[in-house]
């Protein structure tokens, strides 16, 4: 059996220019697919870009603009947090 993890989609969207990654995780056996799945993640501006692939670290580059992690700053510290009950 052989696993394969790749990335499959990198987008930005909102205001705020949040980045969306979805990577698609591929399992064969004797070059048949068996199983396939995706999984999301999402990073906001204030993500450390350091800590991203190198792929999703060049877009956050160029959409994440001081402005846009001021704004998106601004935005976190006037929400109010709502506790769970």
């Amino acid at each position: 059996m052989a696993t394969e993890t790749t990335t499959t989609e990198i987008k930005e969207t909102g205001e705020y220019n949040i980045i969306t990654v979805r990577k698609t995780t591929t399992v064969t056996e004797n070059g048949v697919i068996i199983s396939m799945s995706n999984h999301r993640t999402t990073y906001d501006p204030l993500t450390d870009v350091s800590s991203l692939d190198s792929d999703v670290a060049e877009l956050a580059n160029s959409v994440w603009t001081d402005e846009i992690k001021s704004a998106y700053q601004n935005y976190m510290d006037s929400t109010p947090v709502v506790p769970w009950e």
